[in-house]
C-alpha cells in the first residue's frame, strides 16, 4: 500500500467522521430526529466505503502500471 493511498484513505475517513459528528451535533440541537441521524450516518458510511474502494482500485491500477515500466 503506497503512502499516497494511505493519505487518501485517511482524508476520506476523516471527512466521514466530521460529517457524522456534524449530524450528531444537529441531533443534539434538536434540529433533526434520531431517524435522520441514523439515516445520515448510513449514507455517510456508504459513501465512505464507495470512495475507499475507488481509492483501492486506483492505487492497484497505478501500482500495476508502475511495475510494468
Amino acid at each position: 500500500m503506497s503512502f499516497i493511498h494511505l493519505i487518501l484513505q485517511q482524508i476520506v475517513s476523516q471527512t466521514a467522521h466530521l460529517s457524522i459528528a456534524g449530524t450528531k451535533a444537529l441531533k443534539k440541537a434538536n434540529t433533526v430526529t434520531e431517524d435522520d441521524v441514523t439515516n445520515g450516518e448510513k449514507k455517510i458510511q456508504k459513501l465512505t466505503d464507495k470512495f475507499c474502494k475507488e481509492i483501492d482500485d486506483l492505487a492497484a491500477l497505478k501500482e500495476k502500471e508502475i511495475l510494468e515500466i
